[in-house]
């Protein structure tokens, strides 16, 4: 397998290169193959979740408090703020006895911008969107699930998201065991939403991911609810989801700001971890997809990638302008 970068092409020209960095590895943490650099060292953001979500299971919360599959697939998510899904989390707040106000997430934009947009074959979908809130924070079921674990050990919940917190140690314990790398090396800064991003090398990324898909017990139940309710981790238009969609039961991913993703293999026990260098969005999606295409895993329904595989750019006439491609070096 070649190493390979991602470009965007307008007018038959290179406008931009986009260096791709990648590791599969085993349970073991072996490498399958690698694409440029596999030990580089980023923040995962929020290709952390599904291990940040792993302590309500491990702890005994999901029965204590009757944590359902949907609300631990929200907890894994990086949620569009589409209406049903903020309902999952306001509801999830309500039966905690918790308010919005407990959330140190704050508000932005949902991450499926407007209530209509164009596809990419020129029809508009229509997505009922919660007004800008913490609640509505794609991050919320996170944040939502780390103050239910504080609910359950009795833990403070002031101060829930700093790294010194019993819930951010509890998630840097589940890292530093999945990820196969000692917890004092495991780099930790602010995330987007106020919580620890941890970060660490792509290769132990892989690895965490890899064992998420070969674990045993509560692993089982993340990976379970993220297959079950892939539109809670993401929703429309975006990969997570429709990765997921088209790989029924095979694949787990999850997206990280800065051009990062994290996916696990169910079927042949791999972890995949991906890292665009200069963060660009859809040329991380390429790249995650090219990765897949190299591994030789069909999807069962591959329309549902098109758009993912060679993102079009439009012009403001909403005309095809120029695309996304992956170029092997």
């Amino acid at each position: 397998m070649s190493n390979f970068f991602v470009r965007t092409v307008r007018g038959g020209d290179t406008e931009t290169r986009h260096n791709v960095a990648a590791a599969v590895v085993d349970h073991t943490g072996a490498l399958r193959c690698s694409y440029g650099d596999a030990e580089l060292v980023t923040p995962i953001r929020s290709a952390a979740k599904p291990f940040q979500a792993l302590p309500l299971v491990e702890d005994g919360a999901v029965e204590a408090f009757d944590i359902s599959s949907r609300e631990l697939a929200v907890a894994c998510g990086s949620h569009n703020s589409e209406e049903y899904q903020v309902a999952v989390v306001r509801a999830w707040l309500e039966r905690l006895g918790l308010q919005e106000d407990h959330l140190v997430c704050g508000p932005h934009r949902p991450l499926a911008k407007g209530l209509g947009f164009v596809c990419h074959d020129g029809t508009w979908e229509e997505v009922e969107l919660a007004p800008p809130s913490r609640v509505a924070s794609n991050c919320s079921g996170k944040h939502t699930g780390m103050l239910n674990l504080a609910k359950q050990h009795e833990w403070e919940l002031d101060g829930y998201a700093v790294a010194q917190h019993p819930v951010q140690r509890n998630c840097l314990s589940v890292i530093s065991q999945l990820c196969d790398i000692d917890a004092t090396k495991v780099g930790g800064a602010v995330d987007g939403c106020g919580v620890v991003s941890w970060a660490l090398p792509l290769r132990a990324l892989a690895t965490g991911y890899a064992r998420l898909a070969t674990a045993d017990g509560p692993a089982q139940a993340v990976v379970s609810a993220m297959t079950t309710h892939p539109d809670l981790v993401a929703g429309k238009r975006r990969l997570c989801t429709a990765l997921m969609q088209a790989y029924p039961g095979k694949i787990i991913t999850k997206v990280g700001a800065g051009g990062v993703y994290g996916a696990s293999v169910l079927d042949e026990g791999l972890g995949i971890a991906i890292k665009v260098l200069d963060g660009d969005a859809k040329a991380a999606s390429v790249a995650l997809l090219t990765v897949l295409s190299d591994l030789g895993i069909n999807a069962q329904q591959a329309e549902l990638l098109t758009r993912f595989a060679s993102p079009v750019i439009l012009n403001t006439n909403r005309e095809v302008v120029g695309r996304y491609e992956a170029v092997r070096n």
